[in-house]
């Protein structure tokens, strides 16, 4: 075999070789994107009004979920004042956006008590407040990949909860976290990227 044949096929091995570590590489790296990508799912709970609803109600509009409870000291007032602020600042795409507020407290955040809460001017007006049984909350926030857990006793207890907020697209489908340390700023630009890459996971 002459010097310029096992010169080609050094050459070829070396690239082969390149190619299926990148492959394995990519296989590796995908459950962890399947992953992010199974946050959300079915739910069933109730809303401001009284009325059952179920995640149909994130079709047709990016959503931006949080989890939290009415008797939150800070993380819940500031999330929601802060996604407010993102309402007023997407102008007019804001007819495509909305809140959804859960609560984690079915113990005490009846409809009624979340509906005056979610009413306050500084909140988003197109926002949702839903509650439900302690089973359906439970469900809820398993599918949403979400912690929470009652602490003390006697009916000044805390939840604690996670502080992040999702952005899901109009098919109800997850898009990217929404940290609680962004600005409302910050926050719009996330959701406006998204409006114009779509609804695949990562867009913002």
């Amino acid at each position: 075999m002459s010097r310029r044949i096992l010169a080609l096929t050094a050459v070829l091995t070396v690239a082969l070789a390149i190619l299926v570590g990148l492959a394995v590489r990519k296989a590796a790296l995908q459950p962890a994107a399947e992953t992010t990508a199974a946050i959300g799912g079915p739910f069933q709970l109730v809303d401001q009004k009284g009325a059952t609803v179920d995640q149909e109600l994130l079709k047709g509009k990016w959503s931006a979920v949080f989890f939290g409870f009415t008797h939150c000291p800070d993380i819940c007032p500031t999330t929601l004042f802060e996604l407010g602020q993102v309402e007023r600042r997407l102008g007019g795409k804001a007819k495509d956006f909305q809140a959804v507020f859960i609560s984690v407290d079915p113990g005490r955040d009846t409809p009624q008590v979340v509906g005056e809460y979610i009413a306050n001017e500084a909140f988003p007006r197109r926002i949702v407040g839903l509650t439900g049984s302690p089973a359906q909350t439970a469900a809820a926030a398993k599918a949403y990949r979400v912690y929470y857990q009652v602490r003390g006793e006697g009916p000044d207890y805390a939840v604690d909860h996670a502080s992040y907020t999702y952005l899901m697209g109009p098919r109800g489908q997850f898009v990217c976290p929404l940290a609680y340390d962004l600005t409302p700023e910050q926050i719009a630009a996330k959701i406006e990227t998204a409006m114009r890459r779509g609804s695949r996971t990562e867009a913002c």
